[in-house]
């Protein structure tokens, strides 16, 4: 008889009711916030070209700079080229990328006698550096970057990047990952102050 009695109810404990969890509002409100602009800047940037990479420099003057060519030489000084048109590509010759867009900068480099082509050498060691232009020839300087400070001033995230300098100093336009003679030319003429 207690199993009856027990499922009538006496004497024994009813089961308590299922708990249901509660919503914590705070953190719910914390996620929130945090998720819903990061969706959006990712929504906004659906479709663009991550090679364009926009910089706080651009339009600013270009951080000066004089570095020392492989191989050595007197050093290049940014300064020195004011009124030229300057490309400032940073490369390594561990750099796949870099291999590919440098048949590309050399040929222009020699096609453009008026616009300045500098190399900055990113993280990299200079007998590479000189076996790397010896085979595959160069028509610029390539500069070394003691301790990446050069990289650091122009916020260099990877290489190949490349920055294009008209002729008063400023940094018209950043192009990130590897070159084509294209793309060159058409940012050149941005530097020089043709069509944007």
């Amino acid at each position: 008889m207690p199993a009856a009695a027990s499922r009538r109810g006496g004497g024994v404990a009813a089961e308590p009711a299922a708990v249901r969890p509660r919503v914590n509002r705070r953190v719910l409100g914390i996620g929130l916030v945090v998720v819903v602009p990061l969706l959006a800047i990712l929504f906004l940037n659906l479709g663009r070209d991550p090679r364009t990479v926009r910089s706080p420099l651009i339009g600013r003057a270009a951080p000066a700079f004089s570095l020392v060519p492989a191989g050595g030489g007197d050093p290049v000084s940014l300064d020195s080229l004011r009124g030229r048109t300057v490309v400032v590509n940073f490369w390594a010759t561990w750099c796949v990328p870099c291999f590919q867009e440098h048949a590309a900068l050399t040929g222009a480099a020699r096609a453009l006698r008026d616009v300045q082509f500098l190399g900055v050498v990113y993280e990299d060691e200079e007998d590479r550096i000189r076996a790397f232009v010896q085979e595959r020839g160069a028509a610029y300087p390539s500069l070394l970057d003691p301790g990446g400070k050069t990289a650091m001033a122009y916020g260099v995230f990877g290489v190949p990047e490349t920055f294009f300098i008209d002729g008063e100093g400023r940094i018209v336009e950043k192009f990130s990952g590897p070159l084509d003679p294209g793309t060159i030319g058409a940012l050149v003429a941005r530097a020089k102050g043709g069509p944007r």
